[in-house]
């Protein structure tokens, strides 16, 4: 039962590593919370994959940085919500033809921006 545990989170972690990286560019997919719950699912089952995670280059600062409640680098902020809200706007002026979904579109443009902007502004040292 051990066994089938550990093969479970390491393959939630994974899917949720694979998810949080490819929130980096697609903006309703939310990077942070997607790492640490792929950090959360390593730290359960494999030291080595936690390890892995918290020092990649490229995406452990985030889990780094937001454990130690550092925060999000202003830039990050600014082109999260930037590409959110052209994805968005191209997607409700373009795509969608339905009024009710451009206005669920919207609500959840300006609560992923609200999140975004709510998170701490990680000082640069």
């Amino acid at each position: 039962m051990k066994q089938v545990k550990k093969v479970l989170l390491i393959t939630g972690g994974s899917i949720s590593f694979v998810l949080g990286v490819l929130g980096i560019v697609l903006p309703l997919l939310p990077t942070t919370p997607l790492l640490l719950l792929a950090a959360a699912c390593f730290v359960r089952s494999s030291d080595k994959l936690y390890q892995w995670l918290i020092t990649n280059k490229y995406v452990g600062s985030y889990i780094r940085n937001y454990r130690a409640g550092k925060g999000i680098p202003l830039k990050a902020k600014i082109s999260g919500v930037l590409v959110l809200w052209v994805s968005m706007g191209y997607t409700i002026l373009f795509v969608v033809p339905l009024a009710v979904v451009k206005v669920l579109l919207v609500l959840i443009a300006a609560y992923f921006t609200w999140f975004i902007l709510k998170q701490k502004t990680l000082e640069r040292s």
